[in-house]
């Protein structure tokens, strides 16, 4: 067996273990988001519930709590347009370099 593929079964093994092992290791946890933990200990220094400052604007305009799988889409389209401008911005400077021939 070359040692390119030795190499690739032992990274894939690695990534196999990495993705598995959580799995069981956090059996029973309870994952909560920031915005939950914000308003818990506003609650504990405050000693009332906490009152948002105003509501979101795409509630308004639909009139009541966006749905969760919305509020993921929005999300994932603007982790889409995040990684396309870094993208871009690498590949503009990379290309850049390579075409002025400046090497820094």
């Amino acid at each position: 067996m070359s040692k390119n593929k030795k190499t690739i079964i032992i990274l894939l093994t690695f990534v196999l273990i990495l993705v598995i092992v959580p799995l069981f290791i956090l059996k029973g946890a309870e994952f909560g988001g920031s915005d939950d933990a914000g308003s818990q200990v506003i609650q504990e220094i405050a000693g009332q519930d906490y009152e948002p400052w105003f509501t979101p604007v795409l509630e308004k305009a639909i009139g009541g709590e966006l749905p969760g799988e919305i509020e993921s889409l929005i999300f994932c389209v603007q982790t889409g347009i995040g990684v396309g401008i870094l993208a871009y911005s690498f590949g503009y400077l990379v290309a850049r370099k390579k075409y002025t021939g400046t090497e820094k």
